[in-house]
């Protein structure tokens, strides 16, 4: 792409009400803008890493065998008075009627709906254990929407559904959605930990939040530093967790947010030089509930012994939007983003820095069609700023790779290869850079 027909502009400073670094940083690098309290236009730029986000994500669910969905966003208040809980949501939902006066609300989450369709659906143990999922927008009415895209009115999430004939098998469940949880974020360049947390109106008994550590992180959270240097589970794993000896590192470490942090047991088991107190952001959150809705909502399947019982059940969430902001939030410098390459919107940007020349159009030219044909992602700049303001968006919108082309360097047959995580620069050939960017 041109950045002359790029829509969106960087700005110099960010609105005053942007309270966070990331916030900041997301407006003036034309990620997003407001469009009302807790509401947000996703700009190209912020587009394509949230669909690079969204791809990841759905490529781990793949991979274990979980199955894409689409239930809708209005839903029907039937099913969620059967668990009771059209009522118990009601301060954080929207809500509203059609013509005929039947009531319906923009879904928060979507356990009654996916039950109600495994109850059509399943009918037998043997067609357990099933796993669904799906990306929709949710509505949450937050009274006071903070924290940019983290924690607004209207966001995307991926939300999954697992079904399980027993209590065992639906930890099976939960465990493999723990270890593609570890992957997903691992993937995009983030160190997320996952941390026992409440259930709150989810249910259940069990659940772990993955909490991205950030000093202008929302929650508090407590653990052993040990949690930092632990391996993602790799290719091959056992996922029951009393026998896979990664799975049991990751739960039996000490990790928690606020809300179950228990001091007297933090000071007990962690040792004072291994101590981590500090704030972080949840970008995701699991839960095992047995058979919460399943009891309610009549969800029974046959046993192996004919005999019909309620299905366990679990949900795991991960928001796409608010992610987007975490990586920004864990990712800058005061010159601003530094995308982690694997969800970058674009792989590399060329700098021309003498717009107009023949020699640095031509050179420029050139390159952004060979990277171009080699399915490189490239933003090329080619106003008519100087070369100091091209420095200052580049490392703004935090392309990982920059390709500063200016007369002194093609002069000697060479462009300059920045990048931006840690601002090496090297002097290479064109095709030397066409290379490196393509290996």
């Amino acid at each position: 792409m041109r950045q002359s027909t790029l829509f969106g502009r960087t700005l110099r400073e960010a609105p005053s009400d942007a309270t966070t670094p990331g916030t900041q940083l997301m407006l003036r690098a034309a990620i997003a803008r407001p469009l009302a309290a807790g509401l947000y236009t996703w700009l190209p730029l912020g587009f394509r890493v949230a669909r690079k986000v969204e791809q990841i994500i759905r490529d781990e669910q793949d991979r274990i065998g979980a199955q894409e969905i689409r239930i809708p966003v209005i839903t029907p208040a039937e099913y969620w008075k059967e668990t009771g809980r059209w009522d118990s949501l009601e301060p954080v939902t929207f809500r509203t009627r059609d013509h005929g006066g039947h009531e319906y609300m923009i879904g928060y989450t979507h356990e009654e709906l996916v039950m109600h369709h495994a109850r059509n659906e399943i009918n037998s143990y043997r067609q357990l254990p099933v796993m669904v999922y799906h990306f929709q927008e949710k509505g949450r009415d937050e009274q006071r929407p903070r924290f940019g895209v983290m924690r607004g009115r209207e966001f995307l999430m991926k939300d999954a559904y697992s079904f399980d004939i027993d209590e065992a098998a639906a930890r099976r469940s939960y465990n493999k959605m723990f270890v593609a949880y570890l992957r997903t974020f691992a993937r995009m360049g983030l160190k997320a930990i996952p941390m026992r947390a409440e259930t709150g109106p989810i249910g259940g008994d069990l659940s772990h939040e993955f909490i991205v550590l950030a000093e202008t992180g929302e929650s508090a959270v407590y653990c052993d530093s040990d949690v930092l240097n632990l391996p993602v589970p790799g290719e091959e794993i056992d996922y029951d967790a009393d026998l896979n000896p990664i799975i049991k590192q990751w739960t039996s470490v000490y990790a928690a947010t606020e809300d179950v942090h228990d001091a007297a047991r933090f000071d007990r088991e962690v040792p004072a030089d291994k101590k981590v107190h500090t704030r972080g952001i949840e970008v995701g959150q699991i839960f095992y509930f047995g058979t919460k809705y399943s009891d309610s909502m009549k969800a029974m399947v046959a046993g192996a012994d004919g005999a019909e019982v309620a299905v366990h059940g679990g949900s795991y969430g991960v928001g796409v939007s608010r992610l987007v902001g975490a990586i920004i939030e864990a990712c800058h410098d005061d010159a601003g983003i530094k995308w982690p390459e694997a969800v970058a919107p674009f792989k590399a940007a060329i700098l021309n820095l003498k717009q107009g020349a023949e020699d640095t159009d031509a050179a420029c030219e050139q390159l952004y069609r060979e990277l171009n044909a080699k399915g490189v992602e490239v933003l090329y700049d080619d106003t008519d700023q100087r070369a100091g303001a091209k420095f200052a968006a580049a490392d703004l919108i935090g392309i990982p790779w920059q390709i500063l082309v200016g007369p002194k360097g093609l002069a000697e047959g060479k462009l300059e290869l920045k990048r931006r995580s840690d601002g090496t620069r090297e002097n290479l050939s064109p095709a030397e850079v066409v290379a490196r960017l393509t290996s």
